[in-house]
């Protein structure tokens, strides 16, 4: 039931960073930013920015809150436990292994082994003290997590397959929050926050901890291609079976960024997705610099796959041809230029003046939304230079004393601002942290531009310009 109704019961919040006009019946918001207009019956439904299911009108307008990304849901119902299997690949891990199957008292597992050096044993008890039931499958030679997976979601029967790496640890509670969600009958994917296993130790580690790519931060989100959560990791993630098997499970030819293709194959068939991040799950991270640089290095080389397999939705940079303009005419640093970037957003205002005509302030709200345009895509320019781009940034660095002095402050600047948005309590300063995250991108760039070469195929390079 992809496209099926909000049970009654079902509940949706307006996100609070939705802004609302005209007595609630226009709504600002979601990612990219969009205006929502309703009607004065489906406005009065809301009240105080809560709307719950009780019939087909108001399974409709909360249907509609939730896919604009305005709206969060707040589920009613749980599934049960005993509706979901554990599946487990693993190889060569089996000391985690046996720290995760612990976490899992009551549920029932599915472990594959794939192909590890020496066959995977539980302890006797694992079928009674530990969990439920245990099931040991094994690869006799390792054909790749993609497989692995596929190979403990054919023998799962169960509505939800839960996949579990064998370096994760679940916090208390975690299953019962993430199997809420699929009291909406459209959900097809649910993924939890994943945390640091040891938050303590050396720099490197409390980098991570803020910033590994598996954590997808604090705020709660629709997963969609080109959204602030555009996929989940395979590490920790529910899935309703019905709809990975209709989307004919992993691909076993992708050996990195398989997780990111299931995400958008499962959204590209018509189910929803969603992250949650008051569920945790705990991950064992890389906290040795040459492991973890090419963890990272690896993610890199996904990129090429997926935009080969996605076209379009793994673009460096995404945003109008009148932002980058603007953007571009700015960075020249010449008088000229700052008014050509000055008349590029004048223009701009004009055109969204257009939209918010009939509410208060049209030209306010215009002014606005066309500084955050020019706002986001400056910091998505400067991300790109750094982690993308890098390797054309430094030649150009070579090239130009001016150019220099600018990559260096975009540098910093976009290290601080990424420190600001991650930190932790008991983190690394800024300082320390934009080191590391320069790093990390360098990191990330290698891989994508590894990939590309090797590939001969640059469009995991190439921006998307609206």
């Amino acid at each position: 039931m992809r496209d099926g109704r909000l049970p009654d019961g079902f509940g949706v919040r307006i996100d609070p960073r939705v802004r609302t006009l005209s007595g609630g019946r226009v709504l600002i918001g979601g990612s990219p930013t969009r205006m929502i207009t309703l009607a004065p019956a489906a406005a009065a439904m809301i009240g105080d920015g809560f709307l719950r299911v009780s019939d087909p009108d108001s399974a409709t307008v909360a249907r509609r809150l939730l896919d604009s990304g305005v709206a969060n849901p707040r589920p009613m119902s749980t599934p049960s436990a005993a509706d979901v299997t554990v599946v487990v690949p693993v190889r060569n891990n089996h000391e985690g292994l046996l720290r995760l199957v612990r976490a899992l008292r009551g549920l029932r597992v599915v472990v594959v082994d794939d192909g590890s050096s020496v066959p995977v044993r539980l302890p006797e008890t694992a079928g009674t003290d530990l969990c439920a039931a245990v099931t040991i499958i094994r690869h006799e030679m390792s054909r790749g997590p993609s497989a692995a997976r596929n190979t403990g979601l054919a023998a799962a029967t169960t509505d939800f397959v839960a996949f579990l790496d064998s370096d994760v640890v679940p916090r208390k509670g975690w299953l019962e929050v993430v199997l809420s969600h699929f009291s909406d009958p459209s959900v097809g994917l649910v993924a939890p926050r994943i945390v640091a296993l040891e938050p303590e130790g050396s720099a490197l580690a409390r980098y991570e901890r803020s910033r590994s790519s598996l954590d997808l931060g604090r705020r709660e989100a629709p997963v969609s291609a080109g959204g602030p959560v555009s996929y989940v990791p395979s590490a920790a993630v529910v899935v309703r079976r019905r709809a990975i098997l209709d989307s004919h499970g992993f691909d076993e030819a992708m050996h990195v960024a398989e997780d990111v293709d299931l995400c958008w194959r499962l959204q590209d068939a018509g189910w929803r997705l969603r992250y949650e991040p008051v569920a945790r799950v705990a991950h064992d991270h890389r906290v040795t610099l040459r492991e973890w640089f090419g963890r990272k290095l690896f993610y890199g080389t996904g990129a090429t796959a997926l935009a080969a397999r996605h076209r379009g939705k793994v673009p460096p940079v995404a945003m109008s041809r009148t932002t980058l303009l603007a953007l571009l005419l700015t960075a020249s640093g010449t008088r000229t230029g700052l008014l050509g970037a000055v008349a590029t957003l004048a223009v701009t205002i004009v055109r969204l003046r257009r939209l918010f005509v009939g509410l208060d302030h049209p030209t306010r709200l215009a002014a606005v939304f066309a500084a955050r345009g020019f706002v986001g895509g400056a910091w998505q320019l400067a991300s790109a230079a750094v982690r993308h781009y890098w390797p054309v940034t430094v030649l150009a660095v070579l090239c130009s004393r001016r150019i220099r002095r600018l990559a260096m402050a975009v540098a910093m600047a976009e290290g601080v601002r990424d420190w600001a948005e991650h930190r932790e309590p008991g983190g690394l300063g800024p300082l320390r942290y934009s080191a590391y995250k320069r790093i990390d991108d360098v990191a990330y760039g290698t891989g994508l531009w590894m990939g590309a070469v090797s590939n001969r195929d640059a469009r995991a390079l190439v921006p998307r310009l609206g």
